[in-house]
Order: structure tokens, then C-alpha cells, then sequence
């Protein structure tokens, strides 16, 4: 050991006297041989010249340090926002077949501030039961409707028992009481609009707007359902024209409501 380490001090030496001989390439902080080549001591080493400095440390002698990159950023982005789909529309449902719709007159089918049929109501009604005999019927409305002389509950009342009265009637001729369906509207839906107003006191007592109030009065049938086409077995629906009451009468001192 004693041996290597004097061995080791002589070549030190040996390279700093070469140093000074030979103090390396220009800019170099090691010792070149030669061939300039740097020169290496007993142990591999590189050998520094006197004036070595870290700033002239170089691979593989020494380690160097390495300038390091910044990291690159990191971008995040954030997600858009989707819209939300527009909702699709309900499907419209396809409109029930009309085999008949008609409307009559009040003062045909019930006598004065009554909910009985007349003779001649029945009669109407039992032509609309002999025209939809033979139909497949789904359903048959019965709507009545009154004027706005008197109060709105009075009104309403006496509607709902006039199309009941009309269901009873159209049910007892054979039509399945399940599919006929009555109901009333009182003076919610007036077909007279503004023609009769401003006429004097809204009583009964007042001929002259009681008579111009009379298309108010009146009972709506519809009746919804298909008929068999002759020669051809196809089903259809009839032509769902209003046909109105015949039979209407000038209201007089007792006329319906």
C-alpha cells in the first residue's frame, strides 16, 4: 500500500511537472499526452492541469453539470359545456274519426227552463240513432250549452241536465250507454258573440234579447266512430258536417233557455 500510494505521489508529480510542460488544448483543464490525448494517472484518472476549475470540469473526467429544460406547462382544459338536446315534441295523436256531428236547437228539444225532451227533440234524436245504427261507434258526446240570461250556476245546471237528458234518450234507443257521454258548458262558450248586447235588461222578460240569445241554446252531438264503406270493406268516417235543428221556433213570452 505504502508502495502505491508513493507510486501515486511520483506520477503526480510527474503530471504536474507535464502540466507545466504540456498544459493541455487551450481552454482544457486537464493535462494532454502527445498525441493530445488527456493523460490518465495510475489509477485512470484524469489528470488536472494547476489551473482546473470546476468551470472547466468535462466529461468523462468530471462530472458536469447539465441545464436542465423548464417543464413544459401543462394545459388543462377544461370541458365544454354541452347543450342539452332539445326535447323532442310528443307525437301528435292522429284525430278520432267523425262519423257525425250536429247541433240542435234547444227550443226544439225542451220546453221552456225544462231538462224534458220534446216530441219533436225525440224526433231528431231518433233520426241521428237510425243514421249511426249500423256504425262502429267509439264514442258519442252530448254537450249542452245555455244563454247568459240568469245566473252561471243556474245556467250550468241546466245544461249538464238537458245533455243528460240527451244520453238517457240516445241509450234507451239501443247506442251502449258506456260510449255516450254527456256534459255541460252553462254560458262558458257563446256562439252569438256581440251581436246581442247592449239590448235591455238581461232578464227573460225581455223578448227581444232572449230571441237573439237562442243560438246559445243548444245541445252539440259528436258522434266519433268508422262505418263500413259498401262494395268496397273498407272503413271510413262520415262527413262531420253540423247539421243544425230544424224546427226552431221564434221565442215568445215562454221561450226556452
Amino acid at each position: 500500500m505504502i508502495r502505491r500510494l508513493a507510486l501515486a505521489t511520483a506520477l503526480a508529480a510527474i503530471g504536474g511537472t507535464a502540466a507545466a510542460q504540456n498544459p493541455g488544448i487551450a481552454g482544457s483543464g486537464y493535462v494532454t499526452d502527445s498525441a493530445r490525448d488527456t493523460a490518465t494517472g495510475a489509477f485512470g484518472q484524469c489528470v488536472r492541469t494547476g489551473y482546473w476549475s470546476e468551470a472547466l470540469a468535462a466529461s468523462p473526467c468530471d462530472a458536469t453539470p447539465r441545464a436542465s429544460a423548464p417543464p413544459v406547462p401543462v394545459v388543462r382544459q377544461e370541458p365544454v359545456a354541452q347543450a342539452a338536446p332539445a326535447p323532442q315534441p310528443e307525437p301528435l295523436a292522429p284525430p278520432r274519426p267523425v262519423l257525425e256531428k250536429l247541433t240542435l236547437s234547444s227550443d226544439v228539444l225542451f220546453e221552456f227552463n225544462k231538462a224534458a225532451l220534446r216530441p219533436e227533440g225525440k224526433q231528431k234524436l231518433d233520426e241521428l240513432a237510425s243514421r249511426i245504427g249500423d256504425a262502429n261507434l267509439d264514442e258519442v258526446v252530448a254537450t249542452g250549452h245555455a244563454d247568459r240570461i240568469a245566473s252561471e250556476q243556474y245556467n250550468q245546471k241546466l245544461s249538464e241536465e238537458r245533455a243528460n237528458a240527451v244520453k238517457t234518450y240516445l241509450a234507451d234507443k239501443g247506442l251502449d250507454p258506456q260510449i255516450v257521454k254527456a256534459e255541460g258548458k252553462g254560458e262558458s262558450e257563446p256562439v252569438t258573440g256581440d251581436a246581442c248586447s247592449k239590448m235591455g235588461p238581461e232578464t227573460a222578460k225581455n223578448r227581444k234579447l232572449v230571441q237573439c240569445l237562442q243560438p246559445d241554446r243548444r245541445v252539440e252531438i259528436e258522434v266519433f266512430g268508422t262505418r263500413e264503406q259498401s262494395g268496397t270493406g273498407a272503413t271510413g268516417a262520415g262527413s262531420g258536417a253540423t247539421t243544425p235543428g230544424s224546427g226552431s221556433s221564434t221565442p215568445g213570452s215562454g221561450a226556452t233557455r
